[in-house]
């Protein structure tokens, strides 16, 4: 039985990001140049936080992966190895890559000597799903592969058997997309920024309602009588089309529809079509009332877009036995809350594995503390459809606690200062999440920046005093429900 501890690798938006993924627990972290990454914005990392990166990461001990996963178009590929150079003169740990061309380019140079040998990992976006595609990478000079999230963990053991020399990275934690590793062209397609050159909008996570429409014989969408909307339709409606907007009519019954969908198999069972495919609705964006967008569609509820986010805590110990060599964080655009605690929560996990201890649900109720659309173990664990998707709210909800503050310094006497981040007041269960542990206390006593007595801290941004006592030096502050 395999027992060797995978590295625990956590995303990093800033400098300070990556100081609390160290702080509490990750071996490693990965960031990326905004160009050539899929995180152009909330990403703070030029060459020069690049170059402090790799420097504070080697000081500790620990790995700085760059990231350059886009998949490059022309221009890009034009400025590439330009832009690289210095950044492999760093001496990164690895790249993470994806596309094959940039691969190629970046092996030639480091075969002919003008470059540092520097190992590549292949990204999620490449799209590994089996093991002859890991073979087909290795050959080619890859030397980790991060298997794509499609894959069940039944398939990741079978890969690890087929590939014993091979670095494997899994993803276990954060937001799931709803194309294939998340090869999406939603925000293109409504607001022409390219998820795959690292802008995405999200446009999966918005709230849309639903219209029901028809296509005219010239291919126009329009709504059906009495159920149109003024303004554009992503390109799709007809020019006439231009009533007052309202919701689906009240001859529209979705546990109807859904009745009559349930009772024929979709076509990726035998072929056959679903009663649905051929129904046309008009999507509408709760920020852009009377814009109405064609889409084709077969699910129900409001949220028709916004998958879960993923989870795998539970799963850490099966990864470890199979023989991961990397269990991966998603996150580079998350709070600094969000990356201490994965990195917490996920290095117990790990060490409870290695030490053959049983799994502590406990990590599970930590983990609701964060902000979350809802969790699922993704496809690791074959189940029903509807459970990777959030019908029921298409915002972040907060189910345990909620962050609201970190801990700047703390006096002799015990009192800490805080920068606020959200609402909190005396009388409150509070969290001190730090490295050396958390624990609970109920706030007693809180004074302003000029020390008088105060009952609240309304939120963002304030500094206020509290008595903390030690350790606190670096803490986070969650407000517990």
């Amino acid at each position: 039985m395999n027992r060797t501890a995978p590295e625990l690798l956590l995303p990093a938006g800033s400098l300070a990001h990556l100081r609390a993924a160290f702080d509490f627990g990750a071996d490693a972290v990965y960031a990326g140049q905004p160009r050539y990454s899929l995180r152009a914005r909330n990403n703070e990392f030029r060459l020069e936080q690049i170059a402090q990166g790799i420097a504070e990461a080697h000081a500790r001990g620990k790995r700085f992966f760059v990231t350059s996963n886009l998949i490059a178009h022309n221009d890009k590929v034009r400025t590439y190895l330009r832009d690289l150079a210095p950044v492999v003169a760093l001496r990164p740990d690895a790249l993470i890559m994806a596309d094959a061309g940039l691969i190629m380019l970046v092996r030639e140079e480091m075969e002919r000597g003008r470059w540092p040998e520097v190992p590549i990992h292949l990204s999620v976006q490449a799209n590994t799903t089996n093991w002859a595609a890991v073979k087909f990478w290795q050959r080619a000079g890859v030397s980790r592969i991060i298997l794509s999230r499609e894959l069940s963990l039944e398939e990741v053991a079978q890969i690890r058997d087929a590939c014993p020399d091979v670095e494997l990275e899994v993803f276990v934690h954060g937001a799931l997309c709803i194309a294939y590793s998340g090869r999406c062209l939603l925000s293109g397609y409504f607001n022409r920024r390219d998820p795959n050159q690292g802008t995405c909008t999200n446009a999966c996570r918005w709230r849309y309602g639903t219209h029901a429409a028809e296509e005219s014989d010239t291919g126009d969408v329009r709504p059906l009588s009495g159920q149109g909307a003024s303004g554009g339709c992503g390109g799709g409606c007809a020019p006439e089309a231009a009533a007052q907007p309202q919701r689906l009519g009240a001859d529209f019954d979705w546990a109807r529809e859904q009745a009559e969908a349930d009772a024929a198999p979709a076509t990726t069972g035998d072929g056959r079509r679903h009663p649905l495919a051929d129904r046309v609705w008009l999507l509408e964006e709760s920020e852009r009332p009377g814009e109405l967008m064609p889409i084709m569609e077969d699910e129900h509820g409001t949220y028709i877009l916004n998958s879960r986010d993923l989870r795998a805590v539970e799963y850490v110990e099966r990864l470890v036995r199979i023989g991961v060599d990397s269990l991966k964080i998603e996150g580079r655009t998350k709070s600094v809350y969000y990356v201490a605690r994965t990195a917490q929560v996920y290095r117990r996990a790990i060490d409870d594995a290695v030490a053959g201890r049983p799994f502590d649900p406990r990590l599970l109720v930590e983990l609701e503390g964060l902000s979350n659309r809802g969790y699922t173990s993704g496809l690791l664990e074959r189940r029903p459809a509807q459970d990777y998707q959030n019908y029921l709210s298409g915002h972040s909800a907060a189910t345990r606690s909620q962050y609201v503050g970190d801990v700047l310094r703390v006096r002799a006497d015990g009192w800490a200062e805080v920068a606020t981040k959200n609402r909190f007041a005396v009388g409150d269960r509070l969290e001190v999440i730090h490295p050396a542990g958390n624990r609970v206390l109920t706030l007693t006593a809180m004074q302003d920046a000029d020390g008088r007595a105060i009952e609240v801290a309304a939120g963002n941004p304030l500094r206020v005093w509290v008595p903390l006592g030690a350790p606190a030096d670096g803490a986070l502050l969650a407000r517990l429900r």
